[in-house]
């Protein structure tokens, strides 16, 4: 199968995806805020660079773009049509890297929140997810994760 749009065209706007600062994660640092939570964003000095830092609380979450980080099983991480190959070896390496940077958080003494991108377009999930996250940060749990198909 070929693609429907010139390579330069595809790269374009690919390259136009944000890491930062994207949909899902602004939705979860609203609800976290309106929640009386007070994070740092991004911090650089912590393996993977999580979206949310709550520092007092030793709390990493990351915000996961279903597509990007392999979310299994998830409608919305389908591997493209063109160049497969290329694709599966990036996205199981960028799942690889996701989980050393929560093994090597964990060994640091942080506890890891993963909220996926599905989360947040599933609107029944979405309805509940200030209640999941505030649920999550009141227990004791080192590692959670929040999707549209479970919550751990």
């Amino acid at each position: 199968m070929t693609d429907i749009v010139p390579p330069a065209v595809r790269s374009r706007m690919m390259s136009g995806i944000k890491g930062k600062n994207s949909t899902p994660e602004m939705l979860i640092r609203r609800l976290l805020f309106a929640a009386g939570y007070r994070f740092r964003l991004h911090r650089r000095d912590l393996p993977g660079t999580p979206d949310v830092v709550m520092p007092s609380r030793k709390i990493a979450i990351f915000v996961h773009g279903c597509f990007w980080h392999a979310h299994q099983e998830c409608k919305y991480a389908k591997v493209p049509a063109t160049r497969t190959d290329f694709w599966v070896e990036k996205l199981q390496s960028n799942a690889a890297r996701d989980q050393q940077a929560v093994e090597k958080l964990g060994a640091m003494g942080w506890r890891v929140l993963v909220v996926w991108e599905c989360a947040t377009r599933d609107q029944d999930v979405a309805r509940t997810l200030s209640g999941k996250l505030q649920d999550w940060i009141a227990s004791d749990a080192q590692f959670g994760e929040i999707s549209s198909r479970l919550t751990r």
